[in-house]
């Protein structure tokens, strides 16, 4: 089993940058895949970026690119989401989730573990 706690949302202004992080217990969390998802009011929960388990495949999704930014430090069993140039439509609930594995994967049944979520809201 692994446990996953996130931290670092809150409010920010429209271009401001908030850095998320998700630290793992309760399993060597050095080899799992960790994905970050988001959902916002109304709408379904989607993809936004993933790492693999030695940190050398990192993706993301379009609407991401070249703002958020997936790392992870295996030493302290985190992954952090840096998130740059933040715009409104970037509000959500953000949630980091993993699964053994040595691919990226961005479909949540792909994911066996999840954390409660961290509220990140963009004011325009």
């Amino acid at each position: 089993q692994v446990q996953l706690v996130e931290s670092g949302g809150g409010l920010v202004q429209a271009g401001g940058s908030l850095r998320l992080s998700c630290a793992a217990s309760g399993h060597t969390f050095s080899t799992y895949t960790v994905g970050w998802f988001r959902q916002a009011p109304g709408k379904e929960r989607e993809f936004v970026a993933a790492i693999t388990w030695t940190g050398g495949s990192t993706y993301s999704t379009d609407s991401v690119k070249g703002r958020f930014t997936i790392s992870r430090d295996n030493a302290k069993n985190t992954v952090y989401l840096q998130m740059n140039s933040l715009k409104p439509e970037d509000t959500a609930v953000y949630y980091c989730a993993a699964r053994y594995g040595t691919s990226w994967y961005s479909k949540l049944n792909e994911y066996n573990y999840w954390g409660q979520g961290t509220q990140v809201t963009v004011s325009s």
